[in-house]
């Protein structure tokens, strides 16, 4: 039940984004969304998820639009009606294909799934005498998903060093570069 109501929240912000226009409270209504689906895994046994989307999504990426939104206007340019058309059949189409792909996978929690036949009943039985450790949930982030979670530091830290070459872009200007640019 806690799981509809959450998605309920979860639905009214993703609209209430999609209607505002001042992009300070986008951002803010964006960091509470992510909140609020890291503590949607959180409750579906996925913690490890929960963290990294409450870290990655409410965390960094709030703190980078609002880095962003401090070199740009803060309200959002109205766009004419054919490209505010065309954008809405492009959401509407790549929503219909991220549905019909999930159509086919098992139901949350299938005994029956593939899941539970090949992979987990090996990390269970040999996982603490492959890895190590006695924590089953930490051997396979700590080694079988190693690479990933290498991979998941390496796009954080991309992300991160691209925003502050922007930032530190802005900042080298000299400052009648800046008010020349502003006056023109």
């Amino acid at each position: 039940m806690i799981i509809i109501a959450l998605m309920g929240f979860m639905a009214v912000i993703g609209i209430a984004m999609a209607r505002i226009r001042n992009l300070f409270a986008v951002v803010m209504l964006g960091g509470i969304f992510s909140l609020l689906g890291a503590a949607v895994y959180v409750i579906l046994d996925a913690v490890d998820v929960g963290f990294t989307e409450a870290a990655v999504g409410a965390g960094i990426s709030t703190v980078l639009l609002l880095g962003t939104l401090a070199l740009t206007t803060s309200e959002e340019k109205v766009t004419p009606e054919s490209r505010s058309l065309l954008s809405i059949v492009a959401v509407i189409v790549t929503g219909a294909v991220l549905v019909y792909g999930t159509l086919d996978m098992p139901r949350y929690g299938d005994p029956m799934a593939p899941i539970n036949h090949h992979v987990v009943p090996r990390y269970i039985e040999t996982s603490g005498d492959e890895v190590g450790l006695p924590n089953v949930v930490t051997s396979v982030l700590a080694s079988y998903r190693g690479y990933d979670t290498l991979g998941e530091t390496f796009v954080i830290f991309t992300a991160a060093v691209g925003v502050l070459a922007i930032l530190g872009r802005s900042r080298r200007q000299p400052k009648r570069k800046r008010v020349k640019a502003r006056k023109g």
